[in-house]
């Protein structure tokens, strides 16, 4: 049942991405600590179902069906979670794909389909929900970057190029409207076990990098576990954080350190 003492208690997250790997994990652990959580996807069935097993614990729950990369479905996103919870007070933007390949490979429409759903759909999401937060005077901004913003990857540059774009644009958020109640924060995983985490590595292991998980172990010691990117998601969240803003928490057991 919801806990009123929550770290989230009076609190509204919207949550993009959210209906698998990190981003369920965020929206079941964020509804154990009080908040109402809209939960926005491209996967009417996950996300239908989480809303669902939420709901029935006792928490408050919404699922909206959007491709927050496009304008219109962002705008919806938004505009329905509003008209459900009555405003938003924590934005996480953890929607996101991956493909790998060699640069030469690439074409123009990957570039653009990378950029838009890593990057743009940050942009379109916070530029949706910013208005409201700083007419209230306060607002918690939250981006999936990637341990690559760090460590380049082969067969990866253009999702290195799109998280970066993603990440400096929460940290150049975080400077300008720090004064104005806002907080603007990236978590930087590595690998991590989800959907999108297995695609990755099965992409990498066609071309014959990363051949298994021990391959992966040698980096990371094992790999993430979702909830381990939920917990660091909830700090940030959470008036824990209160003065932490414009950070790069890399949730990648020294990955980027070695």
């Amino acid at each position: 049942m919801t806990n009123s003492q929550g770290r989230l208690a009076g609190r509204v997250a919207i949550i993009s991405g959210g209906a698998n790997g990190a981003g369920a994990a965020s929206a079941r652990l964020f509804a154990r600590e009080s908040a109402k959580v809209s939960i926005v996807d491209r996967d009417v069935e996950a996300g239908r179902k989480l809303e669902q097993e939420l709901n029935e614990q006792g928490f408050s729950a919404f699922f909206v069906c959007a491709d927050v990369s496009k304008a219109d479905e962002a705008e919806f996103a938004v505009k329905a979670t509003i008209e459900k919870f009555g405003c938003i007070d924590i934005l996480f933007n953890h929607a996101g794909i991956i493909i790998v390949k060699p640069f030469l490979e690439f074409s123009i429409e990957e570039w653009d389909e990378m950029m838009e759903n890593n990057a743009k759909s940050a942009f379109l999401m916070t530029r949706l929900v910013l208005p409201g937060m700083l007419k209230r005077g306060y607002g918690v901004l939250i981006s999936t970057s990637s341990s690559a913003v760090r460590a380049a990857t082969p067969l990866e540059s253009l999702y290195c190029a799109s998280k970066s774009a993603m990440h400096q644009l929460a940290r150049a958020i975080a400077v300008e409207y720090r004064d104005k109640g806002i907080r603007s924060n990236t978590i930087c995983p590595s690998f991590v076990r989800t959907r999108h985490g297995e695609h990755e590595i099965s992409q990498l292991r066609a071309y014959g990098i990363f051949a298994s998980e021990q391959d992966v172990n040698i980096m990371q010691g094992r790999i993430c576990e979702p909830e381990e990117v939920a917990n660091v998601a909830l700090f940030l969240a959470s008036e824990e954080s209160s003065f932490i803003n414009g950070a790069e928490i890399f949730v990648d057991n020294t990955f980027t350190a070695v």
